[in-house]
């Protein structure tokens, strides 16, 4: 059985499931084709689209999103992906409550991540969210146990865990067998070609057809300004992550991923808005330092103005070992700075479809285990982010307590853990 809108919108979640109402998900045969949704229509949904419509195993049948004027665009141009016009909806939930959507994709702006997914899981819908998977600290857990508790496939959307030759370099970086143990991570965001001032903007009243309240969400209420959307949210801490929550979380998940050390124990990041003056909250450039519990390290770098590439890279990962390191394009190094072939016969690429595809067969297959970045994964790798972004918002190292997923004695870091939500918008407490 499918959930109303009405049953949606009037009930908790717990009091919807103890009714029994809560949609379990299709069993797929093996012509079946999973029907997307895809929330959040501009630049990253629009490759969503292409993405899912592009695969024999999947259609798009629906789009949503809070701005009409790019969600009736959008409409069109899958009518003539698919031959078919996609549902349309400004409501997400209006779009769970729709029978013939087996997924929700979700490409929004990061206040939105973690509740959408949350929602579409209770509705029985599998997920592919976008990064960051979570906009706060807090949300990780809830996110890992929505999961869990619907029993849902929920990938997150850092396409490298994907990628065949990640797939084999990263087991060979965490076994230590090509440049022994590691004792340090370095990420590189290096985006300096496209990230100059947005300048400044006063409030006013939103467009015709750009629903604010919806395009909030989660966040409490804000006047509309230009500046927040579509894209430059990002610079904001009201809707986005900066950059270290933007492009950073990719480069942030591989090398969490390699060191393997799961959530820090100790961070401190320092930086500022270098050469211009704008309206924009977040860094373009930054440091963050964090400190695992066994003393190794990970360095994440963010270079928005101009500057010199590490090592031939501007947007990727470095790894140090106690026998050489390892560059993100290049491979691995002795440390004589020689490079080390690695045997494609003895070290294979595993198989992989791509980030899509391999969502689409764990949905089919209904295997949560079978993604290619779970929320357990979402939930490293982005509590790095948030941890840098507290730091560097309290102006000082602070030291955390992965246990507990609170700062040590420190009231004034805590405040960053999780904040207030809009009325209607709330992400629930299931961790």
């Amino acid at each position: 059985m499918s959930i109303s809108r009405r049953a949606f919108l009037g009930s908790s979640a717990a009091a919807v499931i103890a009714a029994g109402t809560m949609s379990k998900g299709k069993v797929f045969g093996a012509n079946d084709k999973i029907g997307v949704c895809v929330m959040g229509l501009n630049g990253r949904g629009n490759s969503h689209i292409h993405g899912f419509q592009g695969s024999p195993d999947a259609e798009v049948v629906a789009l949503c999103d809070a701005d009409e004027r790019i969600l009736e665009p959008r409409v069109g141009q899958v009518e003539q992906l698919a031959g078919k016009k996609p549902k349309a909806y400004t409501d997400v939930r209006d779009a769970l409550a729709d029978p013939n959507v087996d997924v929700l994709t979700i490409a929004t702006p990061n206040n939105w991540h973690t509740l959408a997914t949350i929602w579409a899981c209770q509705a029985g819908k599998d997920v592919y969210v976008e990064k960051p998977a979570t906009h706060e600290l807090w949300e990780g857990p809830q996110i890992v146990a929505a999961a869990r508790k619907y029993g849902r496939v929920v990938q997150h959307g850092t396409q490298s865990r994907s990628d065949r030759t990640w797939l084999r370099d990263i087991p060979l970086l965490q076994s230590g067998e090509i440049i022994g143990p590691l004792h340090t991570a370095r990420c590189l965001g290096y985006k300096n070609g496209n990230r100059g001032s947005i300048g400044f903007a006063e409030d006013e009243t939103p467009p015709k057809g750009l629903h604010w309240r919806l395009w909030q969400g989660p966040a409490t209420e804000k006047p509309y300004n230009r500046l927040y959307h579509p894209y430059t949210w990002h610079w904001f801490w009201h809707y986005g992550n900066g950059e270290i929550g933007n492009q950073g979380v990719h480069q942030m998940d591989i090398g969490a991923w390699g060191m393997n050390k799961g959530i820090p124990v100790k961070v401190y990041s320092a930086g500022g808005r270098y050469t211009y003056r704008d309206q924009a909250e977040t860094p373009n450039t930054n440091v963050a330092t964090f400190t695992y519990a066994d003393g190794t390290m990970l360095v994440f770098e963010v270079r928005n103005r101009f500057t010199n590439d590490e090592a031939g890279v501007r947007v990727g990962n470095l790894f140090y070992g106690e026998g050489g390191y390892y560059v993100q394009g290049k491979g691995f190094f002795d440390t004589r700075d020689k490079p080390i072939e690695i045997d494609d016969r003895k070290y294979p690429k595993p198989e992989s479809a791509g980030n899509w595809q391999n969502f689409l067969n764990a949905v089919k297959a209904h295997q949560p285990e079978a993604v290619f970045g779970s929320m357990e994964d979402a939930n490293i790798s982005c509590a790095h982010c948030h941890l840098a972004n507290a730091s560097y918002r309290v102006g000082r190292s602070l030291e955390f307590d992965p246990s507990t997923m609170r700062f040590k004695n420190d009231p004034e870091a805590d405040a960053y853990i999780k904040r207030d939500y809009a009325p209607g918008f709330e992400v629930p407490e299931l961790a």
